[in-house]
């Protein structure tokens, strides 16, 4: 549905001339060999059964066997060669096609320079050309090509780019979609000698490989956030969509505001949000000497992190969070970092309190105080470089315990997950294909679980794959179907297919998750491909929540995509997924209305592909860190951190013990959650239970605290999470907040916001 605002003339007129002019598509990769020509030919065709008429011109297969037999009978617009550096050159041979006129046109290599007699010296001019005459084109670009990533592309990998493209050009396209590989993709095609042509070795290095891939996943993430963002300034939607973070830091001209600016910096870093610093200062009152050279000192640092910066006019005191407020709302702010305050009790009853203040008016938008260990240890907070962990004995005999560790990982089978933003993306499609590959390679390969929804297209895709029969369970007087796992392990073969991890097995099972019979196969030797959708991550339950309404209860924990040696996203733009659904190519048709009105709207869509395009790029800049890479895009973090989460018999503390995971994580964090509660009472048994199993499932470690009165939960928590040697705690907004932050100065405070769960327009909940 669009919005019922009226559009202006300005807008009327562009939507008339987008009637004239052809649609363009660009296929984004982090290398060449990634599989970009090989879809944007999947694709050609797939228009071309559709009655679409479609040409390739100056397409390069560099004679891959996949890409070559993508050709098929695609008619070719024969391009115009020539020589350079002794190197055989493509150019789009525009008069031909203007003269064909096609429908679409497909043509690889956006960044491509032409002749020097050429009617326009690049190929994204020749492209431009084609569609102000009404012919659509669909293109291919590597990451390091695109501008905006050059630069970050030389400074990790070394790699050198001789032309690029603008750093608008991702905004020029209708649609931009990436093909996403992972390095062990890239590397095994290397190995089987498919992937030819001149490009640098620097690309090919496993590291580099990894540091490409993430920046392409971080870009397109980027894009479609501006795409969320006007889609929800279009339907009337406020505040932050849950998909991303945006940090706002407020600070004085003081010698602590550049660590203020620098805490934010590096927490934007690892939450991968945009950066925001704002000071407040009095109207008319010339800054002091050293005010000066503190604001020159802030401007500087500011403009060197690339943050956003602005000086707000402030007239008195009692204004200041009222003006926090508003500038973070109207900037989709999450989170707004701060000092602790310095303030007596009594400074406070009689001035106000800017943080008590904030905690009145803040609704989505969490609070980050930032720890004041000066007053206490004499500690200015400045960033620290970790130093990469070498292995201090490396001749060292390894234990019993040791060895026996190393020899289960080996004979543990490799696992391999496809993941996501929804359903209908192409994870089970793009699964059954690497299986039927694998199998003409001579690998023992069988489908153990297959869910294919009546999908065509999947059916199609089973081929010479053999299907492990399921097993029956008796439930209820009924015989249900499940995975047979034993039957698999009998079998033995050396890589299975399973779709849908998430997936809850009939009471009765030996496991009761899909995942663990997962696991049990794995351990059994036996390597697994499997797909999963984001919203399914345990972690991510709210925030998928807090973007569709809806509450999956299907989840399996963060840890198994760690556990994965390799996870590849599938990656789809909303528009096409939703003309796939009408198309009855994912759900019956009888559901199609209903699925478009929900869980498929646009918005949803948006956000969730942003969410799984974040998600991967985290786990591709921890599997970097793994590798002791220092130049993971995330950077490091400053110190060794210790995590504590508060939570009381609230209903939200569910919410609160995955968001304390999903910090730790980013920060390599031990974490604790500490349940205090009001004497025994026979109703908490089983929410006791249930949070402590949802804690150990994200790998924390949880205790529970009985107290007298709920008056004692500050002091108690305080020297709980002190006594733990606690850097950070983190807390629900709360009346209890108030009385522990005096409590807590020494330590970084984490006020997690109520996020409202419906997006609102106006008045209205959507």
């Amino acid at each position: 549905m669009d919005g019922f605002k009226r559009k202006t003339p300005e807008e009327i007129l562009i939507s008339i001339s987008k009637l004239h002019r052809g649609s363009l598509k660009i296929y984004i990769g982090a290398v060449s060999g990634s599989g970009k020509t090989y879809h944007m030919l999947r694709e050609g065709h797939n228009l071309k059964g559709q009655g679409i008429d479609v040409v390739i011109c100056a397409v390069s297969t560099l004679q891959r066997p996949e890409t070559v037999e993508q050709l098929g009978d695609l008619e070719r617009v024969p391009s115009i060669h020539w020589m350079k550096d002794g190197v055989e050159q493509k150019d789009l041979n525009l008069d031909a096609l203007i003269q064909r006129n096609p429908e679409v046109v497909l043509v690889d290599g956006l960044a491509h320079r032409n002749r020097s007699d050429a009617p326009f010296p690049t190929r994204l001019e020749d492209i431009k050309f084609l569609l102000s005459h009404d012919i659509s084109v669909i293109t291919t670009v590597n990451v390091y090509e695109l501008e905006e990533a050059m630069e970050v592309a030389h400074k990790l990998t070394g790699i050198e780019v001789a032309h690029c493209v603008p750093s608008d050009t991702l905004e020029l396209a209708d649609e931009v979609r990436l093909i996403d590989a992972t390095p062990e993709m890239i590397l095994n095609r290397l190995e089987a000698g498919h992937l030819k042509g001149n490009q640098a070795a620097a690309v090919f290095k496993r590291g580099n490989l990894g540091v490409l891939r993430e920046l392409a996943l971080r870009l397109v993430a980027e894009d479609v956030n501006e795409s969320l963002e006007e889609h929800r300034e279009q339907m009337g939607f406020s505040g932050p969509s849950g998909a991303m973070e945006r940090i706002l830091v407020t600070t004085q001209y003081h010698w602590n505001g550049s660590i203020y600016v620098r805490r934010g910096q590096q927490i934007a870093k690892r939450l991968n949000g945009d950066l925001h610093v704002i000071t407040l200062r009095k109207v008319n009152k010339p800054l002091t000497k050293e005010g000066a050279a503190f604001r020159r000192s802030m401007m500087k640092l500011v403009e060197k992190i690339g943050a956003k910066f602005e000086e707000l006019p402030l007239r008195n005191r009692r204004c200041i969070p009222q003006m926090l407020v508003d500038y973070a709302t109207s900037h989709k702010v999450t989170r707004i970092v701060m000092g602790h305050s310095r303030q007596t009790r009594w400074q406070t009853l009689v001035q106000g309190s800017v943080i008590n203040g904030l905690l009145k008016r803040t609704k989505n938008i969490d609070l980050f105080l930032v720890a004041d260990r000066a007053s206490q240890e004499g500690e200015r907070i400045l960033p620290a470089h970790i130093q990469a962990v070498k292995e201090p004995y490396k001749y060292k005999r390894l234990s019993r315990q040791e060895v026996q560790a190393k020899i289960e990982k080996i004979k543990r089978g490799r696992f391999k997950v496809y993941i996501g933003a929804a359903p209908g993306v192409g994870k089970t499609y793009t699964m059954l294909r690497e299986g039927n590959d694998l199998l003409k390679k001579g690998i023992d390969v069988k489908i153990s679980l297959l869910e294919t929804h009546g999908r065509k297209e999947t059916i199609q895709q089973i081929g010479e794959l053999e299907i492990v029969p399921r097993a029956e369970i008796p439930y209820q007087n009924v015989r249900l179907e499940e995975m047979g796992t034993e039957a698999i392990i009998r079998l033995r073969p050396e890589v299975v297919l399973v779709d849908e991890l998430a997936h809850t097995n009939v009471p009765g099972s030996k496991h009761k998750k899909r995942f663990e019979d997962v696991l049990d196969i794995l351990e059994a030797g036996i390597s697994v491909i499997a797909t999963v959708n984001v919203q399914h991550l345990e972690s991510l339950n709210d925030a998928v929540e807090q973007i569709t309404g809806i509450r999956v209860r299907e989840t399996v924990p963060d840890s198994l995509l760690r556990a994965a040696d390799e996870v590849q996203l599938i990656d789809v733009a909303p528009g096409a997924l939703q003309l796939r659904m009408r198309e009855g190519k994912i759900y019956a048709m009888a559901k199609v209305e209903q699925a478009l009105r929900h869980f498929f709207k646009t918005g949803n869509l948006i956000a969730l592909r942003e969410l799984a395009l974040r998600e991967i790029a985290d786990d591709v800049d921890e599997r970097l860190e793994s590798m002791e890479r220092k130049s993971s895009l995330r950077g490091p973090w400053r110190r060794k951190e210790v995590i504590y989460v508060c939570v009381t018999e609230s209903a939200q503390a569910d919410r609160l013990i995955r968001r304390g995971f999903r910090i730790a994580h980013r920060l390599k964090a031990a974490w604790h959650v500490s349940f205090i509660a009001r004497g025994a009472d026979g109703e908490l048994g089983p929410r006791l239970e249930a949070l402590e199993k949802l804690t150990a499932t994200l790998g924390g470690e949880f205790s529970y605290t009985e107290v007298a009165s709920r008056k004692q939960i500050p002091q108690v928590f305080a020297a709980l999470a002190s006594g733990a040697g606690a850097t950070q705690i983190i807390v629900w907004k709360d009346a209890m907040v108030r009385k522990l932050l005096p409590l807590a100065r020494q330590m970084d405070v984490l006020i997690v916001a109520d996020y409202a769960m419906w997006q609102t327009s106006g008045n209205k909940v959507k």
